[in-house]
């Protein structure tokens, strides 16, 4: 968890109720640097009165603030454009949902957790094959380790999802679990200690091209082998779920 900044005093400080909030970014994959920003997200509850009237409520709330010295971004949506992101392909959203990082929780945070395995399939392979090509392209324009690292992460991350059915973010846990070149611990190592650190002389270009290559061909590879489903399901219980959270949430 990050040091030197009191996040549950900045849950607290919502004006929503937090369904749940969890650290992400490079907290969660595992590489922050000393000065590394917080990118907390999660869900919050907006009342009855605001989603049932005629004007469109704002769904989502973003808060960046410089809280004890430390770059705080926070992120919130609204339970029900939550569990929508949740029925796409967003392995981001599930990323934030299932982050060990824990601030805040709620019952209502646990059956989400418990539903989540339902609406992963196959078709998340699309996006972390993006992000990892978005991350690259930015690598190539800035040469700096954190775009890399995120290119490598995403790209085992969607392995690992692919063959196991489990979201991990965390890259010092997937280079214990997927197969990985041996220098990425080297360059974690770097990034921790700079947070715009460049990647130099650490790996040479055609090694760093040739890996890239081959985890992108491995991820398409087991995307094609996935017993992952192609279509989400547990639509009816996670509608049940939202009904019940502002239900309840109106009767206090």
């Amino acid at each position: 968890m990050p040091a030197g900044i009191d996040l549950t005093a900045v849950v607290a400080e919502q004006p929503y109720p937090l369904i749940f909030a969890t650290v992400s970014g490079a907290h969660l994959y595992g590489f922050p640097s000393t000065d590394s920003d917080v990118d907390l997200r999660g869900v919050h509850l907006l009342p009855v009165e605001e989603v049932i009237g005629l004007t469109p409520p704002t769904e989502t709330r973003t808060v960046m603030a410089d809280r004890d010295g430390v770059e705080l971004d926070l992120v919130t949506h609204d339970l029900r454009k939550f569990v929508r992101l949740m029925q796409g392909r967003n392995g981001y959203v599930l990323e934030q949902l299932l982050s060990p990082l824990v601030v805040r929780t709620t019952a209502v945070h646990a059956a989400l957790v418990e539903l989540a395995p339902l609406v992963l399939t196959r078709h998340h392979a699309h996006h972390y094959r993006g992000f990892a090509a978005t991350q690259r392209r930015l690598f190539g324009t800035s040469g700096e380790l954190k775009p890399l690292l995120y290119t490598f992460r995403a790209l085992l991350t969607g392995i690992h999802l692919m063959r196991t059915g489990r979201v991990v973010a965390h890259l010092p846990s997937l280079l214990e679990a997927e197969a990985a070149p041996a220098y990425l611990a080297d360059l974690i190592a770097a990034k921790r200690s700079a947070e715009h650190g460049a990647l130099g002389d650490l790996v040479a270009a055609p090694v760093l091209a040739r890996d890239l290559a081959d985890l992108t061909a491995r991820l398409d590879q087991a995307h094609h082998d996935t017993r992952l489903p192609p279509q989400p399901a547990g639509a009816a219980q996670l509608n049940d779920l939202v009904v019940a959270a502002r239900l309840a949430d109106s009767a206090r």
